[in-house]
């Protein structure tokens, strides 16, 4: 089990960084609300320590281990409690919390439903078994102090933007691209990835 990691950071993606240690190189999945507030962490040399939590991805085909990375225990311990609500894995809670924690547990606490639907990847059903399940245990994390960040953008915009420019890249035309990765989330909304995404986008053209 990898609890911490420190290291450099040699690239920065949408949602991750590679970070080497002593020549080996590690992918690290960072949420946005943590994202945005990286250079809290980084070291005058521009290493970066982090906490992280460590899984395996299981598919019928292979076991893939993920790494997500906080700057702090408590922002990882929020991240364990979230994956309690049925139906919210590692992967939905990566995608999800794109708004300061602080304002996310805030959120919980008073049953805010509106605020909650609106993180990517959760529904009208899923903000409310997620009060259901966390309201009045997750006070603590509301003192977190992250809610003076200004969050860009979301982690589905983020996405997005990626995927765009990717396909662009590969000689699509930019108002084609757009259309191709707004038709693909349509289809397969909880894509955690650019490519996850680009996967459904390959898939749909294979339909057509």
């Amino acid at each position: 089990m990898i609890a911490r990691i420190c290291g450099k950071i040699i690239k920065r993606c949408a949602n991750s960084l590679l970070i080497d240690l002593s020549g080996l190189s590690y992918e690290v999945y960072i949420p946005t609300a943590i994202m945005s507030r990286l250079d809290e962490g980084l070291a005058d040399d521009g290493t970066i320590k982090l906490v992280t939590y460590h899984y395996h991805n299981v598919e019928p085909s292979r076991s893939v281990p993920i790494l997500i990375g906080f700057l702090n225990e408590v922002e990882r311990d929020f991240f364990q409690q979230f994956i309690t609500v049925s139906g919210i894995g590692p992967k939905a809670a990566l995608k999800a919390l794109a708004q300061p924690i602080s304002i996310i547990a805030k959120a919980i606490d008073e049953g805010d439903i509106d605020f909650l639907k609106s993180l990517p990847g959760i529904g009208q059903q899923r903000a409310r078994e997620i009060v259901a399940k966390l309201q009045g245990k997750v006070g603590k994390f509301a003192l977190i102090q992250d809610a003076d960040t200004k969050i860009k953008k979301s982690a589905v915009d983020d996405i997005e933007s990626e995927a765009i420019e990717i396909l662009a890249q590969l000689q699509y035309k930019r108002q084609e691209a757009k259309e191709m990765v707004r038709k693909a989330y349509e289809r397969f909304p909880d894509a955690a990835t650019t490519e996850e995404l680009l996967n459904e986008v390959y898939r749909q053209r294979m339909r057509k």
